[in-house]
């Protein structure tokens, strides 16, 4: 925190101890190059170590103009606890930086204590499952159940983009309350909703489909025959994890739902089937074939709305 002597002040911040440590340097260089009648003799610094780990540069530098008035010339005062220009000094602070950052609880311990709440965007979605004890995340359910109130006639539903900064809002919202009433004026806008939606999924770690699953998929829905193929994708669903194959078809039974309506939303199975495939599936590296990776992650998000209840069903269905 820079103080100026006209009272402005200026905040540098950062979680890096030794980054902070090369703008002090840089300022002081700055400073030691001005014109002596400008400065002052004594160079003195305090540091002040706060638990997040900032230092806190404190002194009285005249900003206001390019050129400071007489009166300003001889206000550099640095209080001191502490001169950079004494090797050993300079070492010890280096050393209780180090010794304060071991000292810092970890980000688990931080979490369990309740200080660090656990996000929701970007995180894996087996653990937000394990954190609400459930097997689809409360935010997926919340947000189809906004869109099937409101959403299902809207023209462009899920293809439509929502504004990004309301989105980043919710997303906010979403990671930092306990609660979250999609109804509130403020997510208004559908869009917004169907954006965070699919921002969630995005920014899933692993993907909805996961990694290990890719290729299998990929080669599933290269099967020429519709039965054997239809079969192949069931029995890859089947062995999804828990949470995944959970989400997956409450997020696939209302996807059919917004289908269903596509005389007035013109959302069709294909128009879903671009949205959703390179959201929810796609290789751990990419690789020169993108192009016809996201062919078949439109067809098979395809294939899965239009041959639902053959997916998901029962094994007597």
């Amino acid at each position: 925190q820079i103080t100026t002597v006209s009272g402005n002040e200026f905040l540098l911040q950062s979680d890096i101890d030794f980054l902070i440590l090369d703008w002090f340097h840089a300022i002081k260089n700055a400073i030691d190059r001005l014109p002596k009648e400008r400065s002052c003799t004594s160079r003195n610094l305090e540091f002040k170590l706060r638990r997040s780990s900032s230092i806190e540069l404190l002194n009285s530098l005249d900003t206001e103009s390019k050129e400071p008035k007489p009166e300003h010339r001889k206000s550099l005062i640095f209080r001191l606890n502490y001169s950079a220009s004494d090797t050993n000094d300079r070492s010890r602070v280096k050393s209780r930086l180090k010794k304060f950052i071991s000292r810092r609880p970890s980000l688990k311990t931080l979490q369990e204590k309740g200080l660090i709440k656990d996000q929701i965007f970007g995180s894996h979605l087996h653990i937000v499952c394990e954190h609400e004890k459930s097997t689809v995340p409360q935010f997926v359910r919340l947000c189809i159940k906004a869109v099937e109130k409101r959403g299902l006639d809207v023209d462009g539903i899920y293809r439509v983009s929502g504004n990004l900064a309301t989105i980043q809002k919710l997303r906010f919202v979403v990671n930092q309350e306990e609660k979250l009433n999609l109804d509130d004026s403020q997510w208004e806008d559908i869009h917004v909703v169907t954006g965070a939606l699919k921002m969630f999924f995005r920014e899933l770690p692993e993907p909805l489909f996961p990694y290990c699953f890719f290729e299998q998929f990929v080669e599933a829905i290269k099967i020429q025959d519709t039965t054997t193929r239809i079969k192949s994708i069931r029995s890859l669903v089947k062995k999804l994890p828990r949470p995944n194959y959970d989400t997956m078809k409450i997020l696939f039974e209302h996807l059919k739902k917004i289908a269903a309506k596509e005389s007035v939303n013109l959302m069709s199975t294909q128009s879903l089937g671009i949205v959703f495939g390179p959201t929810l599936l796609r290789p751990e590296k990419e690789t020169g074939n993108m192009a016809v990776h996201m062919l078949y992650q439109n067809q098979i998000v395809e294939l899965m709305l239009s041959e639902y209840s053959k997916i998901f069903g029962s094994e007597e269905d």
